[in-house]
């Protein structure tokens, strides 16, 4: 029997695009379903109750939940084909390391970006360029941050990419001057098809966050 897998989304969502980058590195086909996040449908609530959050990957009728636990089930399952973790238990430590260091600085640090005003705005760049900074200087001279092999620490990344120019626009500032190896590795990784074609276009993005600041007011 075929697999079936399913992706439960919202398309800006950096965390929607790890699953589709994973997905489209191992070649497997899905179905795509855009998710109302306001109106989120019964299928959504179902597969993931505790959270009620996209995205959810579900795999012949089994969800699995939070974007990067779904990513390496992904490798697990379909390990014939561009394997996401490295074969080194060190290594594959290191991967989920940097990963985890995304989730946990990233996210809330851009969002203070465009989030906020004045000092606060100020304070919040300088906060999420310290935050790439530390990224950049893992990275090195690397092509990827696992190597010569894009791995879960690019996939983790990645996505905020197609934020940038909505980061920099609402902040008035330049992520490319203060970090310019992290960009050339963004370049880079938008070279691969599975990344190139699984990431937002910024201009959605911008108009995106532009809709949530009025609705919240930050306008």
């Amino acid at each position: 029997m075929a697999d079936e897998v399913i992706l439960l989304n919202f398309c800006p969502s950096v965390f929607g695009m790890r699953i589709r980058i994973a997905l489209a590195e191992k070649g497997i086909e899905y179905e795509y379903r855009e998710e109302d996040l306001k109106n989120k449908s019964p299928l959504l609530l179902k597969m993931n109750p505790v959270h009620k959050k996209i995205p959810v990957l579900i795999h012949n009728g089994k969800p699995v939940c939070e974007s990067l636990i779904a990513v390496e089930y992904i490798d697990e399952v379909w390990k014939e084909k561009a394997p996401i973790l490295p074969s080194d238990p060190y290594q594959r430590a290191q991967a989920r390391f940097w990963a985890d260091y995304v989730d946990k600085k990233v996210y809330a640090a851009a969002r203070n970006v465009w989030a906020t005003k004045g000092e606060e705005q100020e304070a919040a760049k300088k906060e999420f360029i310290e935050i790439l900074k530390v990224l950049e200087g893992e990275l090195g001279d690397k092509p990827y941050f696992g190597g010569e092999t894009f791995g879960l620490t690019d996939i983790s990344l990645i996505g905020y990419y197609c934020w940038f120019y909505a980061y920099e626009t609402f902040g008035n500032f330049s992520i490319e001057s203060e970090c310019p190896k992290l960009i050339a590795w963004a370049k880079r990784c938008m070279e691969k098809e599975s990344v190139s074609k699984s990431l937002a276009d910024p201009h959605t993005v911008y108009d995106f966050v532009l809709g949530v600041k009025k609705r919240l007011g930050l306008e």
